[in-house]
């Protein structure tokens, strides 16, 4: 045990939080989406939701203020008529560490960029489009 870490984040997934170099793009999933058929290096987090990973890492990880959206979503489907009220949580989250700047991506081209991301962390998140890709930044 170590002080000051979030219980949530295994040993694993602070390895790779500290092997990302700025630049790097983390997808934190949910449990809908195709992580292990998408991942270079996939993380699981079965049993927590988005929500409480998302406020664990960002207590440790900086986002990237050299750009100007270090945040992205999955783009709601057009004509899919899904509320997103997860969507609120996490600028609430994000807001205690940046101003959130979100990019909202189309499903597909979110896909393609999660095949690029450094890991995938899997949750079992059941919210839809609860997905969110985080950009490193510097300290």
């Amino acid at each position: 045990m170590l002080k000051g870490i979030p219980s949530i984040l295994s040993p694993e997934l602070l390895k790779v939080l500290m092997e990302m170099g700025h630049g790097d793009e983390l997808i934190i999933a949910d449990g809908n989406f195709p992580a292990a058929s998408h991942a270079n290096r996939l993380l699981r987090c079965d049993g927590h939701g988005v929500p409480e990973l998302l406020e664990a890492v960002l207590s440790l990880y900086p986002l990237d203020t050299y750009s100007e959206q270090p945040v992205a979503l999955m783009a709601v489907v057009p004509g899919d008529p899904v509320e997103t009220p997860i969507w609120k949580t996490y600028e609430d989250l994000i807001s205690k560490h940046t101003v959130p700047a979100i990019e909202y991506v189309e499903r597909f081209a979110f896909y393609e960029r999660a095949k690029k991301a450094y890991a995938i962390v899997a949750t079992s998140e059941k919210a839809l489009y609860a997905n969110v890709i985080l950009r490193k930044g510097v300290i």
